[in-house]
C-alpha cells in the first residue's frame, strides 16, 4: 500500500503536471496530495477514482495490479489478450503485458477476409509501425493507396487520415507498433 504515492507521484510527472494542478482537478488541496504521494496518507476511494481519471489510469494501475506482469516480459501466445474487435471481421490483440509506463504499444491485427480497420485504434497518436506477417493489406494514407504483401513494412504518422484492409482471399495478420503507447 506504501507505492500507492510513489504510483501517482510517477504518473503526474509523466502527465508533466505540478502538485498543484493535480489537487485542482481532483478536488483536493495540494498539501492533502502531497500527503497521499509521501505515504504519509492514504486516499479514500473517491479520491483515488479521481487521482487515476485525472491521470488517464486505472485505480488497479494505481494500487499495482499489474507490477507482477511488469515483471514478465514474455507474453506466451496463449496469453495473448484480444482487446478490439470490429464488425467487418477483424480483431486486435495485444502483444505486451499493461504496463502505464511502457513507451509503446504492440499488437497482432487479424483480418478476416476483405475486413478492414474501421473504429480500430482511431485513437492512436504519435508514430506507427506495421509489418505484414501473412496476406496482403492496402493501406489508404491522406490520398494515396499502399499495397503491402507478407515481408512489407510501412512507417506512419498516427494522426495522418488511414484506412487498411485485407487485400488477401484468406486471413490476413499485421504487427503495429505505435509510440506512445496509449493509456
Amino acid at each position: 500500500m506504501n507505492r500507492i504515492g510513489e504510483r501517482i507521484k510517477k504518473k503526474r510527472e509523466f502527465h508533466k503536471l505540478n502538485l498543484n494542478e493535480l489537487a485542482g482537478k481532483v478536488g483536493i488541496s495540494p498539501s492533502a496530495l502531497s500527503q497521499i504521494e509521501k505515504s504519509k496518507s492514504f486516499p479514500s476511494i473517491v479520491t483515488l477514482k479521481s487521482i487515476a481519471e485525472n491521470l488517464h489510469t486505472t485505480v488497479g494501475e494505481l494500487l499495482g495490479e499489474n507490477e507482477a506482469m511488469v515483471n514478465n516480459p514474455v507474453v506466451l501466445r496463449s496469453e495473448m489478450k484480444l482487446t478490439d474487435q470490429n464488425r467487418s471481421g477483424t480483431n486486435v490483440y495485444l502483444l505486451s503485458h499493461h504496463n502505464a509506463n511502457k513507451q509503446m504499444d504492440t499488437y497482432l491485427i487479424r483480418f478476416a477476409k476483405t475486413s478492414g480497420m474501421e473504429n480500430l485504434l482511431s485513437d492512436s497518436q504519435g508514430q506507427v509501425f506495421c509489418h505484414i506477417l501473412t496476406g496482403e493489406v492496402r493501406f489508404q494514407i491522406e490520398d494515396k493507396t499502399y499495397l503491402l504483401k507478407q515481408g512489407d513494412s510501412i512507417y506512419l504518422n498516427a494522426r495522418n487520415s488511414k484506412d487498411a484492409v485485407n487485400n488477401a482471399d484468406g486471413i490476413s495478420e499485421m504487427l503495429w507498433i505505435q509510440s506512445p503507447a496509449n493509456f
